[in-house]
Order: structure tokens, then sequence, then C-alpha cells
């Protein structure tokens, strides 16, 4: 038997309510704070990501999948993340001299090829907002709230939210170097690929998850203690902000996240008792993404959240009780006119906006009043030859057992 490709997911009609819930508070939420959404490809040109996301984290050495074009012999890669994809539309698009600040927000499956595990998976799917042409710590403090917001609407407890700065393109050189300086000095204890960061990127020693170079990094010097003036001031506007918008923060040095391109503020929203893949929304500023890709110079800010690990959390603090709407009528035809009649019922009904049932697979009367009752329908009505005769028959309740005589001719459901 064919099975699906390790590190997929096969989401049934049973699974499905509860994405659906979550999606739409997500596009919600996004158009509330003025986000609309945009689309684009599940696969690029490659060089969008390696240049993008960068060409020393694991996502570009390690996780894409990557393969050959057949026509044009260019290499593609499905897409590991939305940033780099919404950067290259903007700019093809010609939308970098758009009124600012633009806003996307967007709910896509990505592509990483890491070991399965709880909330990790080779196809996730990512709800993720972008916004670009503001350098100003409102931004950040914006889109935060945006994460935060739809955390609150999902009912979700005992989520943290973790800031940090990394600095920027003056500061960072020197933390750089300090950070060279103390990993150096335990280079015997590192990881091998934590040894090969040490020179190429040593800001990927910080979220290592390696046991022996989580440890080390504890005390490594603090990216805070390293920012340039205006990282400095910047960073604390955005505490100040968050701060009067009643938003609950903790400082943490070991935020870094993954990918190249971040610089400035980065955050994470951390969720307890879902097992090691804790983090549900992870974001930061990027403010030379777009310049990097051929676009002009723009700032950005955005997140991710990972739709799997959200449910996760939900399911762990039993907020996941979502199912699909139950059918108002069930029509249970005795005899081939019958089905006829019952056909014409049900779909007069649907085109009114009802969701409704009957029989079509030949079920005796018996067997459909026990389906009617398994898929949790509210009536039911029971067509026979007399009935449609008469043109009446009797709606039973299927919650008290109580009948109404209705007539078929103008029967309706308001």
């Amino acid at each position: 038997m064919i099975q699906k490709i390790k590190g997929t997911m096969d989401i049934l009609p049973s699974e499905t309510p509860l994405f659906r819930y979550i999606e739409g508070i997500m596009r919600e939420e996004a158009e509330k704070y003025g986000y609309g959404e945009i689309r684009t490809p599940t696969f690029e040109n490659t060089e969008l990501f390696v240049r993008g996301v960068g060409d020393t984290t694991d996502v570009v050495q390690k996780e894409m999948y990557t393969f050959q074009d057949r026509d044009e012999g260019r290499s593609i890669s499905l897409r590991p993340e939305g940033t780099a994809s919404v950067a290259r539309a903007i700019i093809e698009n010609g939308k970098c001299s758009d009124p600012m600040p633009l806003k996307f927000y967007y709910i896509i499956s990505c592509f990483r090829h890491e070991k399965p595990q709880a909330g990790r998976s080779r196809e996730f799917f990512q709800f993720g907002t972008e916004m670009f042409g503001s350098e100003s710590p409102a931004s950040d403090a914006t889109a935060i709230a945006l994460a935060a917001s739809v955390i609150r609407r999902l009912g979700l407890k005992n989520i943290k939210l973790h800031i940090n700065s990394i600095g920027c393109k003056e500061c960072r050189p020197a933390y750089r170097s300090a950070l060279v300086s103390y990993f150096g000095a335990h280079t015997d204890k590192l990881c091998d690929s934590c040894k090969s960061r040490l020179d190429k990127n040593p800001l990927r020693l910080l979220d290592c998850k390696n046991p022996d170079c989580h440890d080390i990094a504890k005390d490594a010097p603090k990216t805070t203690d390293h920012l340039c003036e205006d990282c400095h001031s910047k960073f604390e506007m955005l505490k100040s902000s968050l701060d009067a918008m009643g938003i609950e923060y903790v400082v943490d040095s070991s935020i870094v996240r993954g990918l190249d391109y971040y610089t400035g503020a980065v955050f994470e929203f951390i969720a307890e008792g879902i097992g090691a893949q804790s983090t549900v929304c992870g974001g930061g500023r990027y403010d030379g993404l777009v310049e990097s890709l051929g676009g002009p110079k723009l700032s950005g800010i955005g997140f991710g959240m990972g739709l799997t690990r959200i449910i996760l959390a939900m399911r762990e603090q039993g907020l996941d009780n979502v199912s699909e709407a139950k059918p108002e009528l069930y029509v249970a035809a005795l005899g081939e006119r019958a089905q006829v009649a019952a056909l014409g019922i049900v779909e007069r009904l649907r085109r009114e906006g009802h969701k409704c049932e009957c029989d079509i697979v030949g079920r005796s009367l018996k067997a459909q009043m026990k389906y009617a009752n398994k898929i949790g329908a509210r009536y039911t009505l029971i067509v026979g030859d007399s009935e449609i005769d008469s043109g009446k028959a009797q709606l039973r309740n299927m919650d008290d057992g109580s009948q109404t005589e209705v007539s078929l001719d103008n029967f309706n459901l308001a």
C-alpha cells in the first residue's frame, strides 16, 4: 500500500473544523490590524532562500527540499518559510513605491527536511505577517500585539512573550567578536556544527539544541550589553510600548531566531506543556532583507505562527473541542418516488443556506433513522408514497421526539 511521505499529515474532516476555526480567527485579527492577504508560489528559485534566509543557516544547508527544474535546468526549492517570498513579491510587483507601511498576512504550507516529532513535521502550516516601511519600534509593538491578540482570541493561557535585540550592522561586529572570544575558549566541548558556526555565524551558537552547547551558551555575552545607542534606544521604546499596551514580556538574551535576515528586535511566544517544540510564534525585524534581494532600502518586521503547535497548546488546555456544524435536517425516503422527492427537498433547502442530508445509498428506514441520529441531525422528515400523495409529512425533533405536521410544498426550516 502506498503511504504518505514521512513527516507529512492527512487532515481529515473530523479535524478540519479546528483548523478552519483557528484560521478564521487569524484572518479576522490580521485584517483588524490592517493587514491584507497575500498568496505566493509554493516553490521559488533556490537563490531567493540562499540570499534571503542565509547560506549559513540550517534551513538552507540541511533542510530545504531542492530540485532541478526539468525545463530550464535551474535550481528550485519548496518554500521553507514565507518572508523571503513576500519580500520578493513586493519588489517584483512594484509595491515598494506604494504608501507605507505595507502590511501582508498569509496562511501557507512550508517544507523543511527535519526529524519529525510532536510539533515538528516536514510539511507544516504557518500563519505569517510581514510589515514593510517603518523603522519605528511602534511597528515592532504592533506586530507583537497582533500575535498576542490571536493567542488571546484562541483562549490560550501560559504562553509567555520573550523579547530580545540582536543589534544591527553597526553594533553586531563587536558582539560577534565577544561571542568568538567566549565560545573559542570552549571549542573542545562544542558540537561539530557549532565549531563550524564559530567562524561563519557565531550568533547561531546561542540557539543550538545540543545539551553541552546549550549549557555553555547560558553564560555567553548578552546581545543587550553590546547594542549601539540607536538599537538600545529602540529596544527601550519597544519595551515601553508593550508596557503601554498591557502586553507582558520577559527579556531573554537567548532569543536570536534561526534565520540570517533578522536584525534588531526579535521575539518568541513560548508555550508551557507541549514538549520540546514549545515556540508557537516567532519573529523579528529584518531591515536589510528587501535590499539584499535587489530592492530598495526598506525596513521590515514580521512573525510566523505554527498552526500545529497552536493546536498542541490548545489540546493541552482543553480548547480543541471544535466540531463540524450538524445537519439541520435529514430526509428519510421510502421508495424511488420518495428518494426523488427527498433530493428535491434537500436541494431547495441547501440553496436557502441550510445544511441538509438525505439517503443516497439505499438504506432501510431503520438504518436511515440510525444514521440521522449518528450524524446529529436536528430534525428528520420521513417521506413515502402516502406523504407524497397527501403533500404532508411529519417533522420530528430529534432532541425531544416531538413531531409536527408540515407541508412538503412550502416546507422550510426558518
